[in-house]
Parts: C-alpha cells; sequence; structure tokens
C-alpha cells in the first residue's frame, strides 16, 4: 500500500530523459559508499557529499560525519572531499592530517580548475559566473584568488573594472544555459578579445537535463522538479520551467510533498543529485499506470568517472585479501565492476 493518497486527477505523466544522478555523483556516491565498507565509523566528508538532503542523511545513518572545516576531523580519520571542488588549503590540510583521503570532486569542475591555474599563471584576470556561497564556487575562486572576479548578472558585469591586461572568462558547471548565455553576451560585449574554452564549461548533465525539461515542458499542464533546495542545478530547472511558461511548477525532495490537486499532462524530471527511487515514488503517488507515463528523451548519456585511483586500490587490496583469507585463488578472483553497479542500489543497500 502507499503510504500517501494518490493525485487522482492526472492523465498522464510525461517523463524526462536523461534525468537524476549524474556521472560525477554516480562516482561520489559510490566512492562513498566503499569508504563506509571499508573504514570503521566514523568515516569523514567535507562538505555534503552531493546537494541532497536524502543522500546526505543516508550516509549519517551509516556512521558519515560531515563538517565545514577540515580541523574538525580527528587526527588519522579517513575523509572524503565531496563532489563540488575544495580549495587547494582544503586539500592540503586534509592530506596533512594523516588519514585516508579520497578525493571525490567531479573530473569537469577539476577541468574548471586547471583552466584556472593556467589563466591565471598566464596573467589573466578571470571572470567567473558562479553562484555567491556556492561550494563549487568557493573551492574554484579559492585557486586563484587574486586573478578572480566573481559574477552572476549582467548588471554585476558592468561593474567590473578596466582590466588592463588579458581576460578569460569561466563557470560554475551547474548553471543554468540561460543565465550563462546572457553574463557571457555581456561580458564579450564589455571585453571583445575576451578568452573563452573551447569546450564548455557548464556540465553536460546538467546541459541534457534541462534539454529534456525543455522538450516536455509545452505538452505539461504542471511540472514537478525533484531535488533539494541547495543543489543550484535542481534551482535552475525549477526555474527554467516557469521560464518555459509552465502554469504550475513544483520542487519537491519526496513524494509526500506533492500537492494533491494536479491534473491533466504532469511533467517529471529530477535533479542531477536526486536517485531514481525518488522518481518511482512521485510516480507511484500521481496515480497513473505504466501506459500512461510517455518517456521524453533527448539523448543517451553513457559518461563514466571512474572512482579516485587510490580507492580503487584500496577496493582492489582489501578483495586480495579477502579472497587470500578465504583460500580462493587470488589470481581467478573475479574483479569490481563498478560502472555496472549504479549509486541508486549503493544507496539502497546502505538503508
Amino acid at each position: 500500500m502507499p503510504r500517501y493518497p494518490e493525485v487522482v486527477n492526472v492523465d498522464r505523466v510525461l517523463l524526462a530523459e536523461p534525468r537524476g544522478f549524474c556521472a560525477g555523483v554516480e562516482m561520489a556516491i559510490k566512492a562513498l559508499g566503499w569508504m563506509v565498507r571499508a573504514f570503521e565509523p566514523p568515516v569523514y566528508c567535507y562538505h555534503e557529499i552531493v546537494h541532497n538532503k536524502l543522500v546526505v542523511e543516508r550516509f549519517r545513518e551509516q556512521g558519515v560525519v560531515f563538517v565545514d572545516d577540515v580541523a574538525a576531523v580527528p587526527p588519522g580519520r579517513p575523509l572524503m572531499l565531496s563532489a563540488h571542488g575544495s580549495a587547494p588549503e582544503v586539500v592540503a590540510a586534509a592530506r596533512a592530517n594523516g588519514g585516508y583521503v579520497v578525493d571525490a570532486v567531479c573530473p569537469l569542475v577539476t577541468k574548471v580548475h586547471h583552466e584556472v591555474k593556467v589563466r591565471a599563471g598566464k596573467g589573466y584576470s578571470i571572470v567567473y559566473v558562479g553562484h555567491e556561497g556556492h561550494e563549487e564556487a568557493i573551492g574554484t575562486m579559492a585557486v586563484a584568488p587574486d586573478a578572480m572576479h566573481r559574477v552572476e548578472s549582467v548588471e554585476e558585469v558592468a561593474d567590473l573594472p578596466a582590466f588592463e591586461g588579458p581576460v578569460a572568462m569561466l563557470a560554475q558547471t551547474t548553471l543554468s544555459h540561460r543565465d550563462w548565455a546572457g553574463v557571457q553576451a555581456a561580458a564579450v560585449e564589455r571585453f571583445p578579445d575576451m578568452w573563452v574554452p573551447g569546450r564548455s564549461d557548464l556540465c553536460f548533465a546538467t546541459t541534457n537535463r534541462q534539454t529534456a525539461l525543455l522538450e516536455m515542458a509545452p505538452r505539461c499542464d504542471a511540472i514537478v522538479v525533484i531535488g533539494s533546495a541547495n543543489s543550484s542545478n535542481t534551482r535552475a530547472l525549477e526555474k527554467l520551467a516557469r521560464e518555459a511558461g509552465c502554469a504550475q511548477v513544483f520542487r519537491v525532495n519526496t513524494a509526500d510533498e506533492l500537492p494533491d490537486d494536479l491534473a491533466g499532462a504532469v511533467g517529471v524530471t529530477a535533479g542531477a543529485s536526486a536517485y531514481e527511487q525518488l522518481v518511482d515514488e512521485v510516480i507511484d503517488r500521481l496515480g497513473v499506470g505504466s501506459h500512461q507515463v510517455e518517456l521524453v528523451k533527448v539523448t543517451e548519456e553513457d559518461e563514466y568517472f571512474p572512482p579516485p585511483r587510490n580507492l580503487r586500490d584500496l577496493i582492489n587490496a582489501v578483495a586480495v585479501v579477502a579472497t587470500f583469507t578465504l583460500g580462493g585463488s587470488v589470481p581467478d578472483r573475479p574483479r569490481a565492476d563498478d560502472r555496472s553497479l549504479p549509486a541508486s542500489e549503493v544507496l539502497a543497500a546502505l538503508a
């Protein structure tokens, strides 16, 4: 039996594809899941592993302690750095603490950090488009603080100083394309010779989820976006749905937050840090059968980010010891297949 009453007047559900976990979130959740199994609690994590309160709570139940200062981690305890990326001094302090450290930063964020280092090293002033206070923006700005100038709006671009040397532009990976495009156009007009990366800094998963939402929005009477309020890409989806003209847009963490008066065609999508079980529960509450769910698919995502190398080495070492202890053949032992294991299953196993 469902835990909540069904919404009875929904005719059909349009389900966005892609939705939910991106490759970076998949990697980070699986990595922290392995740390929970490999070490006695508590395992520490610098900042929330991803911006989803239900995922964070699931790990808290397993003895993970989330901290906002590496100094709060007792010496020698295992520590994970979050997917959003950390300032260089934070990474250095973590490694100096003497414990096992796994840096679960998304490779796309690492790319931006590298671009910051290169451009700052060449004397560029860097215009960085990012949300004030967001962990990714804080970590990126700290890579070269003297060269960075954060903006969020066209008005802030106009307030930038007249730089004497070359200018580059970089961005927080989870921004909305619409937000980025307007600010970028204003910056290009202000600094015509400004350098921009040949490949966009914006995350492909963020772009794909926004494209799928825009594809289904004109056919929807309401749109439900699943994800937490502190998730930048989730809030971007919510904003984009409103800008697309949808009369009713609801951001929810769980199915029990849905209003009970939805009707007609309801679009459903999920931010990059929301797991698939939440989507299933929302569809269940909307009270439609499988024949009333239409998949709105815009692309296939097959990107895969492996766990950090030192964690892979640890996993293999544990497997070797376990095989040897049980009397098995070490050369013939089955290899861990991280790629085929969805992060949603890792979370479910932790429940």
